[in-house]
């Protein structure tokens, strides 16, 4: 019997060739598409990624891709509060290989992207070999290795969030907001017009300097010693001879020291909070500091890129900082005057010593000068000079002795005075520039408003890092004041402008009480109207009451 033969249904396609429907046993079943020049190697492929080593990597890759989406699991439920924990541990970047890496920022930032994409695309790889497990193995300890010689770099390196800084004072909710200046407003004021100061009176005697000192450097230094006397630091309303002068000088109607007047001249540089009191009595304006205040103080690294920020008793605090800098610059001041007795004398004694006062007060000459400043403003303003030195045609100049410390330099710029100063004096004084220069720029003002012929600063290091109760002198340079106000960007113009745009806005209020602030953490003055009797004990208010009555008559 021979075979009987079924010929297969065949689908006719007028418009084309090839079957046009779906055979009934395909109907359901997904498809992948694939070309013939695809190798066969593998199963199933559920990660995209089964081979670490990049020359299998597209060996069995379809030049379709994997098989677009038709094998992916869909859930018809929402699971929106659904959310994959990932429990492996992430490895920290590696900021540089092997030990003294010191690499440029742009470039450390590519490497560690690399280095972290290159992680998560191999941390989902399926490792081949034995002998592989072990090669990551090694290279993840060696990763630990170097990451944990690199930590104490790495936090050197960081800068740390500066912290917002305390008010110098507790502004009341009582007090009224007068008037708001912005620095960058400050700095486009100039009053180009006041000319040279009268002086009124001289007081006090001023120590030679000792020319010795000179020639001190790194490795001819000297330490510094510790000189008792006396410093007076009165504020203007408890000076005697502004109390005169205000009776005698009728023009004059705004009265001030050298030391507030500086602070409100460089306004615009300074980053810590201070505060003036201003007193308007009977038309005449008095700018004060308060009492027991860190007015006085000398700020360490204050305009820094990364201020000292450590707190409480730490030796490296903002506040134990500035009592070690104005210790160390009144002992330098004394310290480098000849200790001959000689003295060069003005007409009138030291206003401040007290016939019942032990101690030697310290070498200090006080200038009571006039400006007029136009728009009926005639300033008189209190100037110190420190000491005087013969020049060269053996004629009197008055100096202003200043002591930049330096307490940290891995700290305060990375450059070590020990190292640099003989070598590189210019990179010790811009570094100092850059920290400080609201200091530097007060102490210019100082000397130009007191009419001084030289500005003579020491280089006072600690003796050890780690103790702030010894130093060293390891130089001295001398500067022009003018000059040196030139190199440092510092325009009496703009300083004049900003003491005269405060004025006249005292001016315009009434009689009364009133504070200038720098905000802590902004470049801003405020101008507040305060009550009378703040900051004022009972003994206070009964001597301004009388002090007033006594000028009214």
């Amino acid at each position: 019997m021979s075979a009987r033969f079924e010929p297969p249904f065949i689908q006719d396609n007028p418009s084309g060739w090839g079957p046009n429907t779906i055979p009934a046993q395909f109907r359901d079943m997904p498809y992948q598409p694939f070309s013939k020049s695809d190798r066969l190697g593998k199963v199933s492929d559920w990660t995209g990624a089964t081979y670490q080593d990049r020359r299998y990597m597209t060996k069995y890759q379809s030049q379709y891709g994997a098989g677009g989406t038709q094998y992916a699991y869909y859930h018809e439920e929402d699971e929106t509060s659904f959310q994959l924990v990932d429990t492996a541990r992430a490895t920290k970047p590696m900021y540089g290989r092997g030990r003294g890496f010191r690499g440029r920022g742009g470039f450390r930032g590519r490497w560690n992207n690399a280095f972290n994409n290159r992680q998560a695309a191999t941390t989902n790889l399926q490792t081949l070999t034995k002998a592989q497990k072990i090669k990551e193995r090694d290279r993840q300890r060696q990763v630990r290795k170097w990451q944990k010689q690199q930590a104490g770099r790495q936090n050197y390196h960081r800068a740390a969030p500066i912290k917002s800084r305390d008010a110098s004072v507790m502004v009341k909710s009582d007090w009224l907001v007068v008037e708001e200046m912005d620095f960058p407003r400050l700095g486009k004021l100039s009053l180009p017009s006041v000319n040279e100061p009268e002086d009124l009176l001289q007081c006090g005697s001023l120590e030679y300097y000792d020319k010795l000192f000179d020639r001190v450097n790194v490795k001819n230094e000297k330490p510094l010693q510790r000189i008792d006397r006396i410093f007076h630091t009165v504020t203007t309303t408890d000076d005697p001879v502004i109390r005169k002068l205000v009776k005698t000088e009728t023009t004059a109607n705004v009265f001030v020291t050298d030391a507030i007047l500086a602070t409100l001249m460089c306004a615009s540089r300074s980053a810590y909070s201070w505060d003036i009191v201003v007193q308007k009595i009977g038309g005449k304006v008095f700018l004060d500091k308060r009492d027991n205040t860190e007015f006085d103080l000398l700020t360490v690294s204050e305009t820094s890129a990364e201020p000292p920020q450590e707190e409480g008793s730490n030796l490296n605090s903002p506040r134990n900082l500035a009592l070690e800098a104005t210790f160390v610059n009144h002992n330098f001041s004394q310290q480098v005057l000849k200790s001959d007795g000689e003295k060069y004398k003005f007409d009138m004694d030291n206003p401040f010593v007290d016939a019942d006062e032990e101690g030697e007060v310290a070498s200090v000459a006080y200038r009571y000068r006039k400006w007029n400043l136009g728009n009926d403003l005639v300033l008189v303003c209190r100037c110190e000079l420190d000491a005087v030195q013969q020049g060269s045609n053996n004629e009197m100049q008055f100096v202003n002795l200043k002591a930049l410390n330096e307490w940290d330099s891995r700290h305060s710029g990375g450059v070590d005075w020990r190292q640099k100063l003989d070598t590189q004096r210019g990179a010790v004084l811009a570094n100092e520039l850059k920290n400080n220069a609201c200091k530097l720029a007060k102490w210019t003002v100082q000397s130009i408003l007191a009419g001084a012929d030289n500005l003579k600063f020491g280089y006072v290091t600690r003796y050890s890092v780690k103790d702030s109760s010894r130093h060293i002198i390891l130089g001295t340079q001398q500067f022009k004041p003018i000059e040196f106000g030139q190199q440092i960007n510092l325009n009496m113009d703009n300083a004049w402008g900003i003491v005269r745009c405060v004025l006249d806005i005292i001016m315009q209020q009434q009689d009364g009480k009133y504070l200038i602030v720098k905000d802590p953490n902004k470049p801003i003055l405020r101008l507040y109207d305060i009550p009378d009797n703040t900051f004022e004990s009972e003994d206070d208010s009964e001597e301004s009451e009388e002090e007033i009555s006594g000028e009214e008559e």
